[in-house]
């Protein structure tokens, strides 16, 4: 939320107003002439959005110019609500509003009956704010106890108490989506929703008004009514009134990135880290969480969330900073043998079938070995390591994990001129970065069945 005060210049009445000439605009032609300027000038409508561009985003223009309210529908963790939340962007980034006003109603359109009241009294007079951009944007998780009054509205018995009679509209309470007049409502999970509830919204989508409990105040509202869902639920068999399914304009289905790249790009936006994370690990972690999505012992109808992948990334740091803190090290770099705290402690956030029951650990931990040695060959493909095999093999093992500094990694290495072409080959330049890439070319050497990997009663791990 911005709380920045709004420039000087603009309009304190609503005289000022009209004599600077302003235009008063629905909401939905505000974004589509702010989303057509914006495609017109080059500019990136949508900032942080990554592996959507040649497919929703089009489809979601296209809806936006069209005036249409949107619902988007997908797995979880694909991006949907990230998406609804750089909507408020297209807006303008001040508007006017009747100061005062509890829904926020432009000063050339009153809609409540104080602020009719107070517009005629006051003619020019009558005082105007400035409301952000980032304040016309309300979002509502749709959880079974939501009510019509958190909604659209409900009587208001501490004004009744105050002397108003039941039957005076301004005893009403109004709701999330008057509140949202002028502006931008979106419902996450919309078939959560009760029926009686979703009822509720039928007018607000094709009449633009509400009612609250008969009472005959119309109030013509103009909203943006955007909604996220999942495609098993969003179907006339599923949790959705055919009504209400009806009167969103544009259906558009979101998706979990299509390329490794924008999967990693992802990962590196997303993930607050403590630790140097070297790429290549987040390459692991990428194609970790595709063959998850592809694995036929993951149940796919609940998906694997790119959260997991961003979650994957923040627990490796952490390991690193953990070692760093034990040991003693200057700087926390993430090694690949931090790669299997990942399926230590996120297990619980990956669905298997039914049949796979018992055999969740061995599945994970299967396809992170398959991650890993992708990873290799697409990152040291080329590199002959057999001068690092023969040391190994004349009796030069090398010892790492958890408890094992990159300085004494780095000791236990033998001098070859191919672990410094590792190096320069995956950017790594400090003694922690050092240790990480000739522990990514010994892993790749243990999948490739070239040397062995042995754990000992310490924790440690030996490959010989």
């Amino acid at each position: 939320m911005v709380t920045a005060t709004p420039p000087a210049h603009l309009a304190r009445t609503v005289g000022d107003l009209r004599a600077s000439g302003h235009i008063q605009r629905s909401v939905k032609d505000e974004m589509r002439e702010n989303l057509l300027a914006a495609l017109r000038d080059g500019v990136d409508p949508w900032p942080g959005i990554v592996g959507f561009e040649e497919t929703v985003l089009p489809q979601l223009e296209r809806g936006l110019i069209a005036g249409h309210d949107v619902v988007l529908l997908g797995e979880r963790g694909q991006g949907k609500t990230r998406l609804l939340r750089t909507l408020h962007l297209l807006l303008d980034e001040w508007t006017p509003v009747i100061a005062g006003s509890e829904l926020g109603e432009h000063p050339y359109e009153p809609i409540t009956p104080i602020s009719l009241r107070r517009a005629a009294e006051l003619g020019d007079t009558l005082p105007v704010a400035w409301r952000h951009r980032s304040e016309r944007y309300a979002e509502k998780l749709a959880t079974p106890d939501t009510s019509v009054a958190d909604l659209v509205g409900d009587v208001d018995p501490v004004k009744v108490a105050e002397g108003r009679s039941l039957g005076d509209p301004e005893t009403i309470h109004f709701g999330l989506v008057p509140r949202a007049h002028r502006g931008i409502v979106a419902i996450n999970e919309l078939p959560d929703l009760a029926e009686r509830i979703q009822v509720s919204l039928l007018n607000v989508m094709e009449e633009r008004d509400i009612q609250v409990r008969g009472y005959t105040l119309r109030l013509p509202l103009d909203v943006l009514l955007v909604a996220s869902a999942n495609p098993e639920d969003y179907t006339n068999r599923g949790r959705i009134i055919t009504p209400l399914k009806d009167r969103f304009g544009a259906e558009i289905h979101t998706h979990y990135p299509s390329l490794l790249g924008d999967e990693i790009a992802v990962i590196e936006q997303e993930a607050n880290l403590h630790a140097v994370v070297p790429h290549y690990l987040f390459e692991v972690l990428a194609r970790f969480t595709r063959l998850l999505r592809e694995s036929t012992s993951v149940d796919q109808r609940s998906g694997v969330s790119a959260r997991f992948a961003v979650a994957g990334a923040e627990t490796v740091s952490a390991a690193a900073v953990h070692r760093s803190a034990v040991l003693g090290e200057a700087d926390a770099v993430a090694r690949p043998i931090d790669l299997g705290t990942v399926v230590e402690v996120l297990r619980g956030k990956v669905e298997f079938e039914s049949g796979e029951e018992g055999r969740e650990l061995e599945i994970l931990e299967h396809l992170l070995r398959r991650a890993t040695a992708d990873t290799v060959r697409a990152r040291l493909g080329g590199i002959d390591l057999a001068p690092l095999v023969n040391a190994i093999e004349h009796g030069q093992p090398v010892v790492t994990g958890e408890r094992v500094t990159a300085k004494a990694l780095l000791g236990e290495l033998p001098e070859l001129e191919v672990l410094d072409q590792v190096a320069d080959r995956l950017g790594a330049g400090t003694d922690g970065e050092r240790a990480s890439a000739a522990e990514l070319a010994l892993e790749g050497l243990y999948l490739a069945r070239r040397i062995s990997k042995n754990p000992d009663e310490n924790g440690q791990t030996i490959y010989s």
